[in-house]
């Protein structure tokens, strides 16, 4: 018998008013990434939050993020990690990741993030050893997904590569707010995500959860 609990507005904000400790570095850059346009990719505090704990929970010192935008989730991530630990992140935009980085530096959390600004596919190959760089197989602990949908089952399939056996990889968007059962939408960014699902629910090389928190959250452990 499956009992689950309608999340309403009320009841969002009931849980917001619970839990949510929004600092005040990451309220300015959320007000800030707001009169943006594509301000609808910004994660919310919630789920930035969330993210923090998780690091917190899993002992991450490692962490992987593919689609930084202004970085509302890295500089969450940054701040969960311990000494020493290190969040890169890549993203295709100059003029968002140097908000990110204006505002990690503001938050003080400058020296755990490394910002990477290229092709994703580019970069996450790059930490694979190859064209004579150094070799990162292996070497995370957490791999946070969160960029355009269509790339999706390519950065997977990179992240495996790079994220330790135990380690999680975390993708964003995969509800994409409803439209994976709606068989009339057929938008490359829908239909990616779908095949994207199907992708995950078959790979034996991983644990696997979607959870409803957010627009849905792929929980992959590698084996």
């Amino acid at each position: 018998m499956r009992v689950q609990v309608e999340v309403t507005s009320a009841l969002q904000d009931y849980i917001a008013e619970m839990s949510l400790r929004e600092p005040a570095a990451l309220a300015a850059l959320r007000e800030e990434t707001e009169q943006m346009p594509g301000a609808i990719m910004q994660v919310s505090p919630e789920e930035g939050q969330f993210l923090g704990v998780l690091v917190r929970a899993l002992g991450a010192s490692r962490v992987l993020e593919v689609g930084t935008f202004t970085g509302y989730s890295t500089i969450s991530i940054a701040r969960a990690l311990p000494a020493g630990g290190s969040v890169l992140s890549c993203d295709i935009s100059s003029e968002a990741s140097s908000i990110a980085l204006a505002h990690a530096r503001r938050a003080g959390v400058e020296d755990k993030v490394d910002l990477r600004v290229g092709d994703a596919v580019g970069v996450l190959t790059g930490l694979t050893g190859l064209a004579g760089r150094a070799d990162r197989r292996g070497s995370f602990d957490l791999v946070f997904i969160d960029a355009d949908k269509e790339g999706y089952a390519d950065y997977y399939e990179i992240a495996l590569r790079l994220v330790r056996p135990g380690g999680l990889i975390l993708v964003d968007n995969v509800l994409w707010h409803g439209a994976v059962l709606d068989e009339a939408e057929q938008d490359s960014e829908t239909t990616a995500i779908r095949a994207f699902n199907e992708k995950i629910r078959e790979d034996e090389r991983v644990d696997l959860s979607i959870l409803p928190f957010a627009d849905g959250l792929a929980f992959a452990v590698k084996r």
